[in-house]
């Protein structure tokens, strides 16, 4: 087990949190992340992670997952017994995909004609088609995906990470997480949280829509003096800490975090600024675009924070469930496949694709970590008009970069795509596996809490996929 320091004094924590408007919070994550920097168990192959997370489910028979069977069977009963029931519904009849499928690339790659620009990039990508959930229910599926457990109160995998090798930079966040514009994803902020790491360790929101990327960056107008004196009075109290422990250089280490605040008035405004980038880059991420542009800037913002050491950036491409009025805030099409996965696909395929080939023609790519998931997939089935229900029993993800071997498909599902059958993998193995790309022992890499050594991949998986590894 690897032992952190914890940063005592509550009292000094809450003055901090006040003075600074918000900011003395974000100083002590960098503080503690850095203090807490380790080097990796072994030689990574990467040394950073963007995760794309699509909350909603889905579907992988309309995306990736190519069924020829399933044409064959199209129209007729799927469970002929009237055994089977679904999530939400009675099995309809066999339902292919809505759009066609094509062979990309040397690797010979099917693709759905939902995402025609990430169908160009599958040489550099290495999809799953044999993934598995334990649940069909979006929040606890999507803590399984982002913490390898159902329930909610664990550490997400960036909190994971970043207690593991902690900050690449003095200026931003080693972790941060992007939400979708329409709002918070089922289960909400405890998607990356901490859980029971050190509270440093969860991540730093940022809205690229607000006029301030991090909430309470700047203090209220009218309210500087207040805070200068606030600060002036914490600075007296360090020094007077310090003469009593002139031995200590972990002090002044810390009083020089504490300064890690006002250089974030600085970088985040600077890093979120997207006016300097090219025209050619602007295009490419469609950032003006009304629809697919607010992602396209999480993505471009995502290469950016990247480039500038943050170790784990999380962005989210959908919101909270909801019942449609026009197309749902997320990718769960109970209603219309065609309407909903319509309107996402467009922006999923704009904004990855961009990315993907803004960080190979910039050298990112090859020690950068893409991973795309979703909480689980649909059924092969129709429900209702034009809708799929939940599934759990299958569901497709990509990596990319950071020592993936590119190209290639790792396991496969039944002829209809309704069930993983081979080389399955739960969020156990994707974790275990992402962990080992950052030179991290998912074996190794715990937390003793509640009388067990707790860790990210669990005790339940295969662990590292060698069949991924470059």
């Amino acid at each position: 087990m690897w032992i952190r320091e914890s940063i005592s004094g509550h009292s000094r924590r809450a003055f901090l949190q006040r003075a600074g408007g918000g900011l003395g919070g974000i100083a002590l994550s960098a503080l503690v992340a850095r203090d807490a920097q380790a080097t990796p168990h072994f030689r990574p192959r990467a040394k950073r992670v963007i995760q794309i997370f699509c909350p909603g489910g889905m579907s992988q028979v309309d995306t990736f997952d190519y069924k020829p069977g399933l044409e064959k069977r199209a129209g007729q009963p799927f469970d002929p017994s009237g055994k089977l029931q679904f999530f939400a519904s009675k099995p309809g009849k066999c339902q292919p995909s809505y759009w066609p499928f094509r062979q990309y690339g040397e690797s010979g790659r099917w693709v759905s004609d939902l995402f025609p620009k990430l169908a160009t990039c599958v040489d550099d990508m290495a999809f799953v088609y044999s993934m598995r959930s334990k649940t069909a229910l979006h929040g606890p599926g999507c803590f399984m995906m982002n913490t390898g457990q159902a329930r909610p109160g664990f550490p997400s995998m960036g909190s994971w990470v970043t207690y593991g090798l902690g900050s690449e930079s003095e200026n931003l966040p080693a972790f941060v997480v992007l939400p979708d514009p329409r709002g918070l994803p089922p289960g909400g902020i405890i998607n990356w949280g901490a859980g029971f790491l050190p509270a440093a360790h969860q991540a730093v929101t940022f809205d690229i829509n607000a006029k301030q990327p991090i909430a309470d960056l700047f203090p209220p107008e009218g309210t500087q003096a207040d805070d200068r004196a606030g600060l002036d009075f914490l600075q007296r109290l360090n020094r007077m800490h310090r003469v009593e422990r002139s031995g200590n250089s972990e002090l002044d280490a810390r009083i020089q975090a504490y300064e890690m605040a006002a250089r974030l008035q600085l970088s985040a405004p600077e890093v979120t600024d997207l006016r300097g980038e090219s025209e050619a880059t602007r295009k490419l991420y469609d950032i003006d675009h009304p629809e697919t542009g607010p992602f396209g800037r999480q993505c471009l913002l995502a290469r950016r924070l990247a480039e500038r050491g943050v170790r784990f950036v999380q962005i989210y491409c959908g919101a909270e469930n909801t019942t449609a009025k026009k197309i749902r805030p997320n990718w769960d099409s109970h209603e219309d496949v065609v309407r909903d996965h319509g309107y996402w696909g467009a922006v999923l395929d704009t904004g990855a694709s961009a990315l993907l080939k803004d960080l190979k023609s910039r050298g990112l790519l090859d020690d950068t970590l893409v991973i795309c998931t979703t909480e689980f997939g649909r059924q092969p089935a129709a429900q209702k008009s034009g809708g799929r229900d939940h599934n759990g029993g299958a569901f497709t993800a990509w990596m990319a970069g950071g020592g993936i071997r590119p190209g290639i498909g790792y396991g496969a599902t039944d002829e209809l795509g309704f069930e993983a059958v081979e080389n399955v993998m739960y969020s156990y193995e994707l974790h275990a596996t992402a962990l080992h790309l950052l030179g991290l022992d998912h074996e190794r890499l715990s937390w003793y809490h509640n009388g067990l050594e707790q860790r990210l991949a669990g005790l339940e998986g295969r662990g590292v996929i060698e069949d991924l590894l470059a």
